[in-house]
């Protein structure tokens, strides 16, 4: 478990009924508190504009919409994300190549090198 990460407060976004659950749990298990999962963009929206927490990990599709808009608002709240697909043609906007990308599948020390890579 990684002493940078203990505590800190994550805001999931993924509408996988299976990669979702996961991802908390990964999240958890390196000593995170998990905000969300967000299944939609209107309850990503509700939680990013709302809640209070460190870094946020975002899918970049969520029921066929692009996330590209929760972006913009943990931006300009200044809060740091990663980025993640399953898709092999991931394309993200010119502003936001330089983030973490977490490719699926991921294991837990791809989310964990991810993470870091926020805090550091």
């Amino acid at each position: 478990m990684a002493d940078d990460l203990t505590g800190r407060r994550i805001l999931v976004v993924e509408d996988s009924p299976v990669v979702g659950p996961f991802t908390k749990d990964v999240v958890e298990e390196l000593g995170c508190h998990v905000i969300g999962p967000a299944t939609n963009m209107a309850s990503a929206r509700e939680l990013a504009e709302g809640e209070e927490f460190d870094a946020a990990i975002v899918d970049i599709r969520i029921r066929g919409d692009k996330s590209f808009p929760i972006c913009e608002i943990l931006e300009s709240r200044g809060i740091p994300f990663v980025l993640t697909s399953g898709y092999a043609d991931w394309t993200t906007p010119e502003k936001w190549q330089d983030r973490p990308q977490l490719p699926k599948p991921y294991k837990m020390e791809d989310v964990e090198v991810a993470l870091l890579q926020l805090f550091s």
